[in-house]
């Protein structure tokens, strides 16, 4: 397979267009290197999957540009959204119930793992998206995820569609917040603290 690789400025458009019909990426992101495509291309996704040696039913991340494109997607209590106009664009994924839509995108689990990424030139392709972008971590599953260039090209060159290049990155996990619950449960505290998330949250999180 024939990767084009793009590095800098790229045509959000284009490929955004081509995410949305099922080509598979390895972008850069304001935690890791990720790898993702169309939220609604299963063929794709069974592609990544395949890729990683990720097993189908665990759930992926989805990426979207703004909160207003998440409420397509998901169901937001008035202290969901709060906590997202807060903390997006930013290091926190919410999980969230899905609307009739987002009921799609399930993959065995209660909710969806929803973040806007404060990475702008991500953003402007999302920006253009028709769909979400459905990603999880460029790595091969239980391997260490990656954050510089080489290994990126090492790892997926001439096995994905594109690569977008973005320099090295600093690794931050983002935390993540399960609003399914009662009460709402953080499942991994990284660049955003529980107790900042329950100031803004105003309940109890466990």
């Amino acid at each position: 397979m024939m990767t084009q690789i793009l590095k800098n400025k790229v045509d959000a458009n284009a490929l955004a267009h081509a995410l949305d019909g099922g080509a598979v990426a390895v972008f850069a992101t304001d935690t890791v290197y990720g790898i993702g495509t169309g939220a609604f291309c299963e063929r794709a996704i069974q592609r990544i999957c395949a890729l990683k040696n990720r097993p189908l039913t665990q759930p992926l991340q989805i990426l979207v540009s703004t909160v207003a494109r998440a409420e397509q997607i998901a169901q937001f209590t008035p202290g969901a959204l709060r906590v997202a106009q807060t903390y997006w664009p930013g290091g926190l994924t919410l999980i969230l119930p899905p609307t009739e839509k987002g009921r799609a995108l399930l993959r065995g689990a209660a909710g969806l793992g929803i973040r806007v990424p404060a990475y702008e030139p991500l953003c402007k392709v999302l920006a253009c998206m028709q769909h979400p972008l459905c990603s999880t971590s460029a790595n091969l599953h239980g391997q260490p995820v990656l954050t510089d260039e080489a290994r990126v090209l090492e790892t997926f060159e001439g096995r994905v569609d594109y690569i977008w290049l973005g320099g090295t990155l600093s690794p931050t996990a983002s935390s993540v917040l399960d609003v399914t619950a009662t009460p709402a449960r953080i499942l991994r505290e990284g660049s955003i603290l529980k107790n900042d998330l329950q100031r803004v949250w105003n309940a109890p999180i466990v």
